[in-house]
């Protein structure tokens, strides 16, 4: 236990996102999204076991040997929270942590789009925060919740898996259930918070058909959601949520979400340019006319169309993001040119 909180403590010190314990290698953080070797010596199998030994009850063991693979978060105390997953691999146990900020980060600081103050005000709706794992959807999530907290007076229940930043209370009361713990499934605990009053409901991941179709129905029926999937783009955001529903449902499916989305914000990661950290490159969708008709009539291929020529209302698509970072030399050309097109 020990050896662990010595590690994830430096890790924290020095600004790593995550850190992984494999067996046969040293361990290693990953800075500013490039992996790095701990100087210290290799982990050996017996090493990797007490450390998940360390961490996890007699329950979380029991179930990592059946499942092979488990969630879980974990504190150190004036240090920082981990969401960690435990998994085996040739015969042996790894550790993958992801390091979580104790301190929730405003809106205007990830630089991410101030336009989202404006959708998360709304009484009623769907917003969806996309993109690829480690791309920061968490923390543009936790960053919104917070914002509410401070300004709004609301009941907001979240679903997470497992829970990462921890609010407190302040305008609004925040209750937060961890899957596995508090709710068996994201399923579940989306068609039970339908029972318990909340203006805004979090749900972690919309991972499965019964999940995207409760979201969409509190969305219908006066509530808030806000939720992830892992998608590229915000036109394949569309298209997944869509194409999950059998194809008698699709048109009607087709209808709701347009009647229902507010946004849907697409974001990835990059390194900063002169300055130790990283930056979002980000794309966003406002759900207006234009976009309503779009979803409705099966015609998504032009939603990049009214992206590029709707900046007036804050909408930009991924591409102008990361050509806007380039000239303000926030991040090196060379880094994004696989994202770009026609380079």
């Amino acid at each position: 236990m020990e050896k662990l909180n010595a590690l994830l403590t430096k890790a924290n010190a020095l600004e790593a996102s995550d850190v992984h314990m494999v067996a046969g290698s040293a361990p290693i953080f990953r800075i500013n999204g490039k992996l790095t070797p701990e100087k210290e010596g290799r982990l050996m199998p017996d090493d990797t076991i007490e450390m998940a030994r360390a961490i996890l009850t007699d329950k979380l063991w029991d179930e990592l040997q059946e499942k092979r693979e488990v969630d879980l978060s974990y504190g150190i105390p004036g240090v920082s929270r981990f969401r960690v997953n435990i998994f085996h691999q040739r015969s042996a146990v790894s550790l993958a942590f992801r390091v979580i900020p104790r301190d929730i980060p405003s809106i205007d600081s990830l630089g991410i789009p101030k336009k989202l103050k404006e959708l998360v005000k709304k009484t009623h709706g769907l917003i969806l925060v996309t993109g690829p794992t480690g791309s920061g959807k968490s923390t543009s999530l936790a960053s919104m919740i917070d914002y509410m907290n401070k300004e709004m007076n609301r009941h907001i229940i979240t679903l997470e898996d497992p829970i990462e930043y921890l609010h407190s209370h302040n305008q609004s009361i925040i209750e937060q259930r961890e899957i596995g713990f508090d709710t068996l499934s994201f399923k579940d605990g989306l068609r039970a918070s339908l029972r318990q009053d909340p203006d805004v409901i979090l749900v972690g991941e919309l991972r499965d058909l019964d999940t995207i179709q409760t979201a969409i129905t509190a969305a219908e029926t006066g509530h808030l959601v806000l939720g992830t999937l892992h998608t590229q783009d915000t036109t394949g955001t569309i298209d997944r949520i869509i194409d999950v529903f059998p194809v008698h449902q699709k048109n009607q499916v087709r209808t709701m979400l347009a009647n229902v989305l507010l946004g849907v914000l697409s974001q990835r990661l990059f390194p900063t340019l002169n300055l130790p950290g990283r930056v979002a490159a980000t794309e966003l969708l406002i759900n207006n006319a234009a976009i309503k008709n779009l979803i409705r009539n099966e015609k998504m291929h032009q939603i990049p169309n009214v992206l590029q020529t709707s900046k007036d209302q804050g909408m930009h698509t991924m591409e102008m993001s990361m050509k806007q970072l380039i000239a303000e030399k926030q991040i090196s050309e060379m880094e994004l040119l696989p994202y770009i097109s026609g380079k």
